[in-house]
């Protein structure tokens, strides 16, 4: 009998009949079965002197694999009865058929015809026991199909194997479909799981023992070379990985060739191109956004000068660049280097305070009393040239030495300290420590560790009395401005503070109890900074909120109608989102690179100091070394408290699964 079933064709032999249903003792093993009739095909007729089951294993019922091929006929006998079918257009009983094709009609003949006519041949159909031959043109359509089929295979075949060899691929060597795959893949690296993946691409990732998971999966893509291995997977389609289009470029050079002509307001700026004025940053800045200098009047009376770039000279409000920079939010600052809000070129040129370069910039100054409070202030549009550019090394030596022909920092230090108690007097706090980061050289990392020095703390303090200045200014005009605020904290108790180990132990006590600042229209307190109210103005080229403010205060300088808070809100609002981007990014950049450097650095242990739990049902806390200047999060023995000294090593780190796990023990 011939039966057929989810395994394909079948051979059998019929042991008893009872009503519709057949008892069965199917191929060479002759595992028994029940069947329906109308699922079975009767090929030959039993006939011989002993009953089916006795003969069963014996050579004239054998219905081996081995017995079938033995009596199959030659592909040219069926070549042969296929030509004559095809010329006489009719299909023939199967048993006509076997007759045919075949030297041989007894039932082990028709057998094995029959399951070669139910196989992957393509001269035949077989419709119940009807056989035809297939048209000519049937033929070369399942030839090509089949050809195509072994071509798939051997792709599918050939990419397994490169998955297994994890060998850099030549994309031009990869089908449409394997192409598909590995952009799937791709995909998955960079966190965009909802697609599943297909089986065929599983079944490989299994071949190359590769678990579905995105780590497993960068892993992979690295070895292929097809995906970087300090790829941030939060950058993909970001205007930052697209950067500046060739129009917004073209734009860039037509203001860097307009740079010197003048431009509107230009004559009703201040000159004070002649006044000493400084610029301190770090050495690697190229983008210079605010300088500093001290003027003595004739009278007596001490100004501090601070002075901010003004690139809205040459942006004009919604021109293209404009709604670039407004699109970016910001700057965006990764372990690598800056990617600009503008175009490099404008950034650290016309725009910047270049030291013996003409600029054009805002200019605020400030006359403290003696306490510290602003006894005079004021505010315009000027030119301005730097004397010196210096780093904060650099600035640092003449604070402290305060040789007599450089007396202005010295003096600007004292000035600002002064200013700096008058606010700690207001409830202004002072948590500053230093502040460990990673920097990329390369595929290294590096460790830079940031002081906060003298002439980091002065220049701080002068850009918050610039937004105090600015503020109490906007307040006084009833302006719109982007005013930053906080909201008054209940810190915990003189006691218990004191009860703490000064530095930053005490300072993350006092941290979780401060709210996040928040960016509004109207005046309001910020705590933190000890200051009725506050704007940030002083990095126009870095923040488009800054260049927001200087165009409110220019509109207020000109007479003209400013933009309405409601109007402002808008526009803030819509500069959240790429703000919030812009910190996710940095900080899965910042994350990357710290997993790098613990990765080099695996088998260093570090002092730690615990300050505090984040879960502690997982043993999870926030720990702070001194030699990494970082709180880092680890999991520490129980029981411990703010305070406990601590020895952190490195469990587990893989930066490619974005995984580090630190431990702290007693």
């Amino acid at each position: 009998m011939g039966l057929g079933d989810e395994r394909g064709p079948q051979l059998a032999v019929v042991l008893a009949v009872a009503s519709n249903k057949a008892s069965l003792a199917i191929g060479t093993s002759a595992r028994q079965q029940i069947q329906p009739l109308r699922q079975l095909l009767l090929l030959s007729a039993f006939s011989g002197e002993c009953d089916p089951p006795q003969r069963l294993s014996q050579a004239p019922w054998s219905i081996s694999d081995d017995a079938l091929l033995a009596v199959l006929p030659a592909r040219s006998d069926f070549a042969a009865a296929w030509i004559l079918m095809q010329a006489e257009a009719q299909g023939l009983q199967l048993s006509d058929w076997v007759d045919l094709v075949s030297s041989r009609r007894d039932g082990l003949a028709i057998a094995a015809c029959w399951r070669w006519c139910l196989g992957p041949q393509t001269l035949f159909r077989l419709r119940q026991d009807l056989v035809e031959a297939r048209p000519l043109a049937d033929l070369r359509r399942l030839r090509r199909e089949r050809r195509l089929r072994v071509l798939q295979e051997q792709a599918e075949m050939r990419w397994q194997q490169q998955l297994r060899d994890r060998q850099p691929l030549d994309l031009q060597l990869l089908s449409v479909e394997q192409r598909q795959q590995l952009e799937l893949l791709i995909d998955w690296a960079g966190g965009e799981c909802t697609t599943p993946l297909p089986l065929p691409l599983r079944q490989a990732l299994q071949a190359a023992k590769v678990t579905a998971d995105t780590g497993s999966i960068r892993h992979l893509l690295v070895d292929l070379g097809q995906w970087q291995a300090h790829n941030l997977p939060s950058l993909r389609a970001t205007v930052w990985e697209q950067g500046f289009s060739a129009d917004l470029l073209a734009d860039a050079e037509r203001l860097l060739a307009s740079a010197e002509t003048e431009q509107p307001g230009d004559g009703e700026r201040l000159d004070l191109s002649g006044q000493r004025s400084v610029t301190i940053d770090d050495a690697d800045t190229c983008d210079i956004d605010d300088g500093l200098a001290l003027e003595t009047t004739p009278a007596g009376q001490v100004k501090i000068w601070i002075h901010v770039a003004d690139p809205g000279r040459l942006i004009a409000l919604d021109s293209p660049l404009d709604l670039e920079a407004r699109r970016r939010g910001s700057s965006l600052y990764l372990a690598s280097g800056i990617l600009p809000m503008f175009p490099e070129a404008l950034a650290t040129g016309p725009m910047s305070l270049r030291a013996g370069h003409r600029s054009a910039a805002w200019s605020i100054w400030v006359e403290l009393d003696g306490d510290g409070a602003v006894a005079a202030s004021g505010l315009q549009r000027s030119w301005v040239k730097p004397t010196y550019r210096l780093s904060y090394g650099d600035a640092d030596d003449l604070i402290d030495l305060a040789p007599p022909q450089e007396r202005d920092l010295a003096d600007l230090h004292g000035l600002l300290l002064r200013r700096r108690q008058w606010r700690v007097r207001q409830g202004a706090l002072l948590l500053d420590q230093p502040e460990g980061r990673i920097r990329a050289q390369g595929d290294a990392a590096q460790l830079e560790i940031t002081e906060p020095s003298p002439a980091r703390l002065m220049v701080a303090e002068a850009m918050i009395l610039a937004g105090a200045v600015v503020a109490g200014l906007g307040q006084d005009q009833a302006l719109a401005l982007p005013y930053r605020s906080q909201l008054t904290a209940t810190l915990p108790s003189e006691a218990e503070l004191a009860a703490l180990p000064a530095g930053p132990v005490r300072h993350c006590a006092i941290k979780r109890c401060l709210s996040r600042g928040h960016t509004g229209t109207e005046p309001s307190p910020h705590f933190s900074l000890g200051l009725p109210a506050y704007v940030q103005v002083t990095s126009p080229i870095r923040r488009y909120a800054d260049l927001v403010a200087q165009r409110q205060l220019l509109a207020l300088q000109q007479a003209r109608q400013p933009m309405v808070a409601a109007d402002l809100a808008a526009l803030l609002s819509d500069l959240d989102g790429p703000l919030r981007q812009g910190i996710q990014i940095s900080r899965e950049d910042q994350r990357h690179w710290q997993q790098v450097w613990f990765a080099a650095h695996g088998s260093q242990h570090w002092q730690a100091c615990f300050l505090r739990w984040l879960r502690p049902q997982d043993r999870l806390g926030l720990v702070h070394v001194d030699a990494l200047a970082m709180d880092l999060a680890a999991e520490c023995p129980g029981g411990s408290a703010p305070g406990d000294l601590l020895q952190l090593r490195v469990q587990a780190v893989d930066p490619l699964r974005d995984q580090l796990r630190l431990q702290a023990t007693g």
